[in-house]
């Protein structure tokens, strides 16, 4: 069926100037270059996308909207809306549904329609509207928070919004379960559907980091905030706060010892006829870390590695390791399990040093690797979670394992090399 030229007229400003149509609506702050080009995006995308942008940028408002338009232009799609909680999903779908009912909205609804778009069922959590007409059960619009059950759910455009907050920064087991979530949405997305995902991101590995073709909007780039405005909200919070939803960039906290990224080489002889360290886990959430090394001209070249596992269930990917790069001896601790792995390392031919560590593990590392850091290389193949995990380290971090692996080592480097 042919469009007339005012059903058309309607769609192309729907379509091409939606920021326009949205300060119709009451949505006096959103501009048409910025939001403009947002509310585009996710109404005439085809491709996933990944909207990171500051605080106080308007973006979930512009989701709102964005949803808005979709359940009028396109009528065969249902939408699932996920938020961090239930409260969350149910302001943005209020708002959903006084945008339906805005003047503005009920006017272009009936100039494609014929007559205007009613909203004929809805509750806190979904929306259907008069022209909806997709052969299934579901809802056009559906909201949940991320604690809620996706098993059955099934949707054409899956939009997540703030999924990741200040929880994920600081439990790890928080990130995980977001994580978890986001990848179940994958069996959720029906095929030919698309992904909108707009957040700020926390942490390295919170799930923002599994999201797609990701851009990203800071403070500074997007002329909704003023030099004067900036400076007062620098000011207002902590340095690792403002960066994360400001800059949208991670920091180490404001009492973790190493801000700055180590430097990198390429050349695996300068670690030759080094030492390396092993810091064992035995179980549970430990991490087994090994770092090998060598301290040359006043430097220290040394090479990480991280796993979640058992000491002994990585063993032979550590013998490997030290073998490729001729590091020998192995220093360990014996505190943890008596001298075991240090009797297993020498049944496989290993040149061992086992010690009973005395020194508390703050100090060492505050004394050993922070005075090193400013001087420390790591070869390229070091795993980004060993890094990581040095740079996020505190005093009261949950995890400290390639910290105190290295910091041992360059203790026991640094000694070896005075003397």
């Amino acid at each position: 069926m042919s469009l007339t030229p005012t059903q058309k007229a309607a769609i192309r400003l729907l379509m091409t100037q939606p920021a326009r149509v949205a300060r119709w609506c009451g949505l006096e702050r959103l501009t048409d270059g910025l939001h403009g080009q947002w509310l585009r995006q996710m109404i005439c995308g085809q491709r996933d996308m990944t909207l990171l942008a500051h605080r106080g940028s308007c973006k979930t408002t512009c989701l709102a909207f964005a949803m808005t338009v979709l359940m009028i232009l396109f009528p065969r799609r249902n939408l699932l809306f996920l938020r961090k909680t239930e409260d969350d999903v149910t302001e943005v779908i209020r708002q959903v549904k006084m945008l339906l009912l805005s003047d503005a909205m009920q006017y272009l609804s009936a100039c494609i329609y014929g007559r205007p778009v009613a909203v004929i069922r809805t509750d806190m959590f979904s929306v259907h509207t008069s022209c909806f007409c997709a052969m299934r059960g579901a809802p056009q619009l559906r909201g949940l928070g991320t604690g809620g059950s996706l098993t059955g759910k099934h949707a054409d455009v899956v939009i997540t919004d703030d999924i990741v907050n200040l929880h994920d920064r600081t439990s790890a087991i928080e990130r995980q379960r977001i994580r978890s979530v986001y990848q179940e949405l994958q069996n959720i997305l029906n095929p030919g559907g698309r992904f909108i995902n707009t957040g700020t991101p926390w942490h390295p590995e919170d799930a923002i980091s599994m999201m797609p073709n990701i851009r990203r909007y800071p403070c500074w780039d997007t002329g909704l905030l003023s030099p004067e405005e900036i400076r007062a909200l620098q000011h207002s919070m902590e340095p690792s706060l403002f960066a994360a939803n400001y800059e949208l960039v991670h920091i180490a906290r404001e009492d973790a010892l190493f801000a700055t990224e180590p430097g990198v080489i390429t050349d695996a002889t300068l670690l030759r006829d080094g030492f390396a360290h092993i810091d064992a886990a035995y179980g549970g959430s430990d991490f087994t870390a090994l770092t090998c090394g060598r301290i040359a001209d006043g430097r220290a070249y040394l090479y990480g590695r991280l796993w979640q596992k058992p000491a002994n269930d990585v063993m032979a990917d550590i013998l490997a390791e030290c073998q490729r790069l001729m590091c020998s001896p192995i220093y360990l601790e014996t505190n943890g399990d008596r001298g075991f792995l240090a009797r297993e390392l020498r049944l496989h031919g290993q040149s061992v040093r086992a010690y009973a560590e005395q020194t508390n593990k703050h100090l060492k590392i505050a004394t050993h690797l922070k005075k090193w850091w400013p001087r420390i290389s790591f070869l390229t193949g070091t795993d980004r979670a060993y890094i990581r995990q040095i740079l996020d380290y505190t005093e009261h971090a949950a995890h400290d394992d390639a910290p105190d692996s290295a910091a041992s080592l360059l203790r026991v480097l640094s000694r070896r090399t005075s003397t």
